[in-house]
């Protein structure tokens, strides 16, 4: 069998104009099979991984069949496409893109720019649920919503949009205005869609497009939520009427997740589909979301959060004073050069008393060098702070063996995870 790995990256793996002119191309070959399916689709800035693992958990615990496609992979990418929790295997990918790949050709030839890595993802994923008969495909975007290849659906169940933030203002848009209308590309005719409030101006978006296209907005309040506490590894809280909802996720802005996804459920309800109060309780008391403050070791404790950009590091250095605040901390950083790192950075270095660990990731293409790092946070940091240059292997190997007392953070990207992970087990089996 040939190299899946090596084969899909031949694939531009970055976006393109705007447009969904691929996808439709690829749907009409099918006959449009997708207009035939049932779908959760889900956008936002951050948090919309973790709504698509409660809200797929949720559906497989009622008994559900369950496609989800999210992105990105941690380790394979066949885990971008799973169902009930299997992911596709590298046979069932390969004949997926064997049957494929005259139609790629075909198109290439004809268009003047090329199928994406993304657009062939997408059309994979939605042909193996299809042919697989699912009862339902957890959708979750790439980048934005109005031009994502995803949006090639034409009326999911119901649409979710988990957060508004700043990330790729360079292809959304400069302010929240703007970024919150191309997530809500994803809103259609006579659907539903689910948003946890925001700014006024932000929320306008939504009641705006909803209403030009007849979709009921459920705006989900602040004031829905009451009764939270946090203790070890679980988080609990009262939604409306259900109380002493348990969650599986740390964080307090896992919390408004899970109440767009329970809101989510209570619409599937009212268009007829069966999900219990005792499934949407299971499904998050025993949600798993990897590389969301994931603990990879325990002693040391090692802990990985893919924060990549200003909202989501806001959340972990929340979250991280909830659970670690008298605890000595250490955070080994690796950020995309895509990313607004100096910002990033600067966020982090709020903690006065913390050492820093910067890495140039697994892949110095693409990744922010440590020294270019090292420049930014010498700018800012207090006395208190240390701060190493360290190639991503060394960095682990300080928090196994020389970092006992401190909590080790890995954050910046989710896309050294695989690396990170087999580093530890390396040195576990070494001792």
């Amino acid at each position: 069998m040939k190299d899946l790995e090596q084969y899909l990256s031949n694939f531009y793996k970055g976006t393109k104009e705007p447009s969904l002119d691929a996808m439709k191309y690829f749907m009409s070959e099918y006959g449009d099979f997708q207009s035939k399916m049932k779908f959760i689709h889900i956008a936002g800035t951050n948090g919309k991984g973790s709504c698509t693992e409660m809200i797929s958990n949720i559906l497989v615990n009622e008994g559900y069949r369950v496609g989800k496609f999210m992105s990105p992979h941690l380790i394979k990418y066949n885990e971008r496409i799973s169902i009930n929790g299997e992911f596709i295997s590298d046979e069932e990918m390969w004949n997926i893109i064997e049957e494929l790949e005259p139609k790629i050709e075909r198109y290439n030839e004809a268009n003047s720019v090329n199928i994406t890595l993304f657009e062939l993802e997408t059309t994979m994923a939605l042909l193996y649920f299809y042919r697989n008969g699912v009862d339902f495909v957890v959708l979750e975007t790439g980048l934005g919503g109005l031009y994502d290849c995803t949006n090639i659906i034409s009326k999911p169940l119901v649409s979710l949009i988990s957060s508004i933030g700043y990330d790729h203002m360079h292809i959304l848009g400069n302010t929240l205005t703007e970024i919150a209308y191309q997530k809500a590309g994803i809103v259609k005719q006579g659907s539903h869609t689910i948003f946890f409030e925001q700014t006024q101006d932000v929320n306008q978006v939504f009641i705006d497009v909803c209403n030009e296209n007849k979709n009921e907005l459920h705006l989900v309040r602040e004031s829905d939520i009451s009764n939270y506490r946090f203790e070890h590894e679980f988080q609990y809280f009262d939604y409306k009427n259900l109380s002493d909802i348990k969650i599986n996720l740390k964080g307090q802005k896992q919390i408004h997740n899970a109440s767009i996804c329970i809101e989510s459920m209570h619409v599937l309800n009212d268009l007829g589909y069966k999900i219990s109060e005792d499934s949407i309780r299971k499904g998050l008391s025993t949600v798993i979301h990897k590389a969301r403050m994931e603990v990879l070791n325990d002693n040391p404790l090692i802990i990985y959060d893919g924060a990549h950009n200003e909202p989501a590091i806001e959340n972990l250095k929340n979250t991280v004073n909830m659970y670690y605040k008298n605890r000595k901390k250490v955070f080994i950083v690796s950020i995309l050069k895509t990313k607004d790192y100096e910002n990033i950075l600067k966020f982090l270095l709020e903690d006065k008393d913390a050492t820093f660990i910067l890495t140039s990731g697994d892949d110095e293409e693409r990744f922010v060098s440590g020294e270019d790092m090292r420049d930014v946070v010498l700018r800012y940091k207090s006395e208190r702070q240390q701060v190493m240059v360290k190639s991503l292997e060394d960095a682990i190997k300080f928090a196994m063996y020389e970092s006992e007392n401190s909590v080790n953070f890995v954050v910046g990207s989710f896309y050294v995870y695989g690396t990170v992970v087999n580093t530890i087990n390396k040195y576990k089996n070494a001792d």
